[in-house]
């Protein structure tokens, strides 16, 4: 899939999240109160009546990478998941400018590097709070 095809997404967007990342809550929570949250559905694969399988993947892969669907039933995922919910909810440009070639490429590892570490470095931000 081209980077530009997540500026077709259609909301509403599903987005599936690890509610246990404290990074992932942040997020989730900024989702909540956004003035077109209504264009966003979360799913918790944390919750225990999730079933990775019935959506065709597995919890280790859902784990692993952050996973979109979108209103046609398009799925995107990793970067392209980030690019595909905030191009649904209004965020287009720069949308756009993180595809451009280099500034994607550094995104897309970018992305990669930060997926590997989110839970120890969310764990790490916890822990800074307290002190």
């Amino acid at each position: 899939m081209s980077r530009h095809a997540t500026l077709r997404a259609r909301a509403p967007v599903t987005l599936f999240h690890d509610g246990h990342c404290p990074l992932c809550q942040r997020e989730v929570a900024w989702l909540s109160r956004h003035p077109r949250r209504a264009r966003v559905r979360l799913v918790d694969i944390q919750a225990p009546e999730f079933d990775a399988a019935a959506l065709g993947s597995s919890f280790t892969a859902m784990m692993g990478r952050l996973h979109v669907r979108d209103a046609a039933g398009d799925w995107y995922v990793g970067m392209d998941a980030s690019r595909a919910l905030y191009a649904v909810l209004g965020y287009r440009r720069l949308v756009w400018l993180s595809t451009l070639p280099g500034i994607g490429g550094m995104m897309d590892a970018g992305y990669r590097w930060f997926a590997r570490r989110r839970v120890r470095l969310g764990r790490w931000l916890e822990r800074r709070k307290k002190d």
